[in-house]
């Protein structure tokens, strides 16, 4: 099982940037995908989650700003993120867990900057 996390990077406040997570080795259709930011000094968090069924949930301080999506046919999941804020500042992870089961996978992480 991989999961490789791109898109990362140093962009400006009230910038964007997408990150994307391929993945490989399990039924990618039958997984849900989160992305987690662990934040300097702070707790991991959950950042916005995508059910099988393509229901979404987001994190309130990402709500309106972030977007997640998947892409079946590419095993993939997307975060657009826009209106970036230096507190959006993290190591961003990708998480994928099948419903019922205890454990997932994890990607390695991305860093986003948040700078001007």
């Amino acid at each position: 099982v991989q999961l490789v996390e791109s898109g990362g990077g140093l962009v400006q406040p009230g910038g964007s940037v997408k990150l994307s997570c391929a993945t490989s080795g399990f039924t990618f259709s039958r997984y849900g995908l989160s992305w987690y930011r662990r934040a300097p000094g702070k707790e991991r968090e959950l950042v916005a989650l995508i059910h099988v069924t393509g229901a979404t949930n987001y994190a309130d301080s990402v709500k309106g700003r972030f977007t997640i999506s998947r892409e079946n046919s590419k095993n993939t999941v997307n975060l657009q993120m826009n209106s970036l804020k230096s507190e959006d500042t993290a190591v961003y992870y990708c998480f994928a867990k099948a419903p019922f089961e205890m454990t997932g996978y994890w990607g390695q992480g991305v860093q986003v900057t948040v700078s001007s």
